[in-house]
């Protein structure tokens, strides 16, 4: 869980400040939130099994499964957090193509690469016995 956390972080950090330079803040601003550690640290738990399950799926699919797996993760715990401390630490009610304000459907092609990228971190883990799943 904690390489996840970290590497979930680090994207997130690179997601941000991305998306500041194209709104044209040059400093590169990003933001992420300590909440997030234990949430992109579920991976560990949630995707691993299932990737094992759908490996020799089509990319396609595979990454279909991702995107809504992450989307319904991101839904439920930013609906969990709000419900807890009576606000989610992400706002995406400003966005056109939100839901509840907790998920923006227009990511999706982000989550879907993301789905990917931890099938890459899963393997990779599994392969150099960093730990065993």
């Amino acid at each position: 869980m904690i390489i996840y956390g970290l590497i979930g972080w680090c994207l997130e950090i690179v997601w941000t400040g991305l998306g500041s330079l194209l709104s044209g803040d040059i400093r590169l601003t990003a933001q992420t939130y300590l909440w997030m550690f234990p949430i992109y640290g579920l991976a560990a738990v949630l995707f691993e099994p299932l990737h094992d399950a759908i490996r020799l799926w089509p990319l396609g699919a595979r990454g279909g499964v991702w995107m809504l797996l992450c989307f319904t993760v991101e839904y439920l715990s930013g609906w969990m957090l709000r419900s807890a401390i009576g606000a989610a630490p992400w706002d995406y009610s400003a966005a056109v193509f939100h839901i509840h304000g907790l998920i923006r459907l227009d990511y999706a092609p982000a989550w879907f690469g993301a789905g990917l990228l931890f099938e890459r971190l899963h393997d990779w883990l599994d392969s150099n016995r960093i730990y065993r799943s």
